[in-house]
């Protein structure tokens, strides 16, 4: 490791709490320090008013770091980009994208700023979306701090894609669990078929089972068909899905591939690894 090498400073932020790991020049590659800590309700304000809050408190001030954030998918809004052998240009797609994401959610998506996943005209792309306020507050924040913010991320495209090449070559379900929240994708042959994002209510197990059946009869699987759905769910650790449902679960995160250290973990002083 180069002994030039920035601090790097990773962060989850997510409406409950925010996860900070600290990756430091000179220390053994492998060890990282994290900390924890819960946002403070906020009665009025946006969604993440109180995660931007909380990651300020938490940051260390001058130390030239590098900040990467990782976002929870409470403060992402997701689409499928269907194919089109028609686009050419990034402008082009962005357009393309900017277009079906208004007709998905509306003229409120002209206060969302929008990133796109690598094109392929095959097999289309994801659209994520966040609030343009919430990325320039961590713009503003990471300058204030006299840090480098070096991405923004959203989880669950971080997790597709850390361990997608894992996933079934035919029709792959992708499950990603966190604290009140499931994202749940379909792919068919490496294309984009489906992603939704929604609350969890109640509880995981029963709420990602039904999202799973209601899913595949929208996809002409019939009810009670076998399949597999690879899962991320560190906040629940354990979680499956009942004997004779026809679903089986495969766990995502071992020892041969961990998850990276900004991920959260279900364990507090559970030891991070360091991202790729």
């Amino acid at each position: 490791m180069s002994l030039l090498r920035r601090n790097r400073i990773s962060a989850f932020l997510s409406p409950h709490r925010v996860e900070l790991v600290r990756l430091q020049r000179h220390v053994k590659s492998g060890q990282s320090e994290r900390q924890v800590a819960a946002c403070e309700r906020a009665d009025e304000g946006t969604a993440w008013g109180a995660a931007l809050a909380q990651l300020k408190r938490m940051l260390p001030t001058g130390t030239g770091a590098e900040i990467h954030i990782l976002l929870s998918n409470h403060f992402v809004r997701y689409a499928v980009i269907p194919p089109q052998s028609k686009i050419e240009t990034p402008v082009e797609l962005r357009a393309y994208a900017a277009f079906q994401m208004r007709e998905i959610y509306g003229e409120r998506t002209g206060g969302w700023e929008l990133t796109t996943s690598s094109w392929d005209p095959a097999t289309g792309v994801v659209c994520a979306a966040i609030e343009h306020g919430f990325l320039q507050g961590l713009e503003e924040l990471a300058a204030s701090q006299r840090m480098k913010l070096k991405y923004v991320e959203p989880y669950f495209t971080s997790v597709f894609d850390h361990w997608h090449d894992r996933f079934d070559k035919g029709r792959a379900w992708f499950a990603l669990v966190e604290t009140g929240r499931l994202c749940l994708a379909l792919l068919e042959g490496g294309a984009w078929l489906r992603i939704l994002n929604q609350r969890i209510l109640d509880d995981v197990k029963e709420e990602l089972l039904v999202a799973l059946e209601r899913e595949a009869l929208l996809f002409s699987a019939p009810a009670g068909t076998s399949g597999q759905v690879y899962l991320f769910a560190p906040e629940h650790p354990g979680l499956t899905l009942p004997e004779g449902s026809g679903w089986q679960v495969v766990p995502l995160g071992d020892k041969t591939r961990p998850a990276p250290a900004p991920y959260p973990f279900n364990n507090m002083t559970q030891t991070a690894t360091p991202d790729a």
